[in-house]
Parts: structure tokens; sequence; C-alpha cells
């Protein structure tokens, strides 16, 4: 029974909070807007800063902005009077987060940010508000029910949302891609997902070329030296024009024929398969996967048939790419 009770609970809690973001949708209005643009061209920083769960949010939400493109950082409200507003430009966008927007903490802040003609956007619930009066730009959230009456959970939930909403809506403004993200997110999981066929191969003299009438003895020399355990053809114009794998190699000498004398073009496999530079290097592991290949010749989409680099899965494997 005591589980059921539990799970009773949950479900009581979650029906809130979605209750609550209905009602918050209902409420996007031209602030929202105008919040937006001012952020993305803040030419400074976005300072946020809330009281107790709301300061939580506040540090949550600063830290998805600066993610997607827009400086930001979360002030303590406590500190702010001891010094910290010192922190705060003229340049700068100010977002204060409260349910009730009466916060003692929150109104030295205020003062100093009217003062100084500071841009306040404020996030709060309630219109007779100090917060709310004293806001250039009013982001009014919905009144909602908390868990048990009394636990900031709905308030909470709300909050986040709409920094969230905020973020990507400014991240949209601004149209940082996924290249953007990718530069400040160089590490982790999502860092190695966005990383480029370009980020991890190698180029230059690193690509094991050989001409076409080369022969097998001095082909082989380079593609020990180099070890790719491949080396690329081409022709008088610097075209890539074939493969020869070190696989190719071993079925070859199976033959008894003699390898040492053969030329490269009478063994190359013709048209090796390549990919963009700026291709994903999760798509160039799929390629491989489907035409069971272990390298990729690696292409400028201006010219496909000039090489600019080598892919092995080697390379995408040590960047923890799946």
């Amino acid at each position: 029974m005591k589980n059921k009770k539990y799970l009773s609970i949950a479900k009581e809690v979650i029906n809130l909070e979605i209750k609550a973001l209905q009602e918050l949708k209902k409420n996007i209005n031209n602030s929202f807007k105008e919040a937006v643009m001012y952020i993305s061209k803040c030419p400074s920083k976005v300072i946020l800063c809330g009281v107790g769960k709301s300061g939580l949010i506040a540090s949550k939400i600063a830290a998805t902005l600066s993610s997607v493109g827009t400086p930001a950082f979360s002030l303590s409200a406590g500190d702010s009077s001891h010094g910290d507003l010192g922190s705060i430009s003229k340049k700068d966008v100010l977002i204060l987060i409260s349910n009730s927007g009466q916060t003692s903490e929150l109104k030295n802040i205020i003062q100093y940010a009217n003062r100084n003609k500071i841009l306040l956007i404020g996030i709060v619930s309630k219109k007779n508000s100090i917060l709310y009066k004293a806001s250039d730009i009013k982001i009014l959230t919905p009144s909602v029910e908390e868990a048990k009456g009394i636990v900031p959970t709905s308030s909470t939930t709300v909050q986040l949302a709409i920094g969230d909403a905020l973020a990507i809506a400014s991240m949209h403004y601004k149209k940082f891609g996924k290249s953007d993200f990718k530069k400040i997110h160089p590490a982790g999981s999502l860092g190695a997902q966005l990383k480029t066929v370009e980020d991890i191969m190698v180029s230059g003299d690193k690509i094991p070329f050989v001409r076409e009438n080369t022969k097998m003895k001095d082909a082989l020399k380079i593609l020990d030296n180099k070890k790719l355990g491949i080396v690329l053809v081409q022709n008088k114009k610097n075209n890539t024009v074939g493969i020869i794998t070190d696989g190719q190699i071993r079925r070859y000498n199976r033959k008894k024929i003699n390898l040492l004398s053969s030329k490269v073009i009478d063994i190359m496999t013709k048209k090796p398969i390549g990919i963009d530079k700026n291709a994903l290097a999760a798509k160039a592991l799929a390629l491989m996967n489907s035409k069971k290949i272990t390298s990729l010749c690696v292409f400028n989409k201006k010219n496909k048939t000039k090489t600019v680099g080598i892919l092995h899965i080697h390379h995408i494997l040590q960047s923890n790419i799946t």
C-alpha cells in the first residue's frame, strides 16, 4: 500500500508541474520576444540572480545561455549588497527571478539597476510586486499550485522552462549553429559527436601518395613509413584515382604473382570512397561500417578528386565517437 501511495504522490507532483507549464505557455507574449532581442544583442554579459531555489534556477539558466553563445553568469543575491554589485556594468542585461517579486535581498539590486539605467528583465508571478513594477521588460509567470501547497516545485519548474526558452530562442536569433556549439563544447560526448572529419583526419605530408606508374616495391616503403595501411594513387594532375590497402596486398600475394615488380596501377582499386571534410565524424563511421572499410579519402566538396586528408577508423575510435 505504501508503494502505491508514493506512486500517487509522484504523479500528483508531475501533474501539478505539467499544469503549471501549460499555464506558462498561455502567458508567452511580446515581452518574451523583447527579452530575446535584448539578450541576443547584449554587448557585454547577461547576469542572472534569484534568492533560494530561484537562485539555483538562475545559475542553471546562466550556464545554458553561456553554452549556446551568450556569455552569462549568476550573481549571489546575498553577496551583491556587499560589493558584488560592482560586477554589473551599464552594458549588461540583468535578469532577476522571483516568484513573489518581493524578496528583500533583491531590493538593493533592483535599486542599483534602476539608478544606473541597467536593463532589467524581471521573471515574476505577481503584478503588484516591486520587481514587476521596476522591470524594463516584464515576463509574467503564472501563479501556480505548489506540491503540498508550500514546497517550491511548480514555480521553479516554470522558471526553469522560461529560462530554457529564452536561451534557445536567443540561440536561434543569433544563428548559433552546430559548428559554434562544437567550439565551446570540445570535451565530453557532445563535443565528440560534433567533431568533423577535418578535426581528426591526417593531412599534408602524412598522406601516403604514390603515382600510377610507381613500382610496388617503392609503394610498399611508403605504406610502411606512413603507417596507415593504405596508399593513395594520383595521376599527373594530382587527382586521386585509386587506393591500395594492405588487405589487397595480402590477397595479391596469395596469387603468387611477382608483387614487387608490378605497377601500382595494376593493383589499385579505382575510385576510392571519399567523404567531405566538413561531414561529421559520426557520419564517416557509419559510411565505413556500411562499406566494410577502414579508411576514407577526404575531399573538399568543391573538388572531390583532390584528396586533402585520410580518415582511418582508428582516428574515430581514439576520439570516442560511436
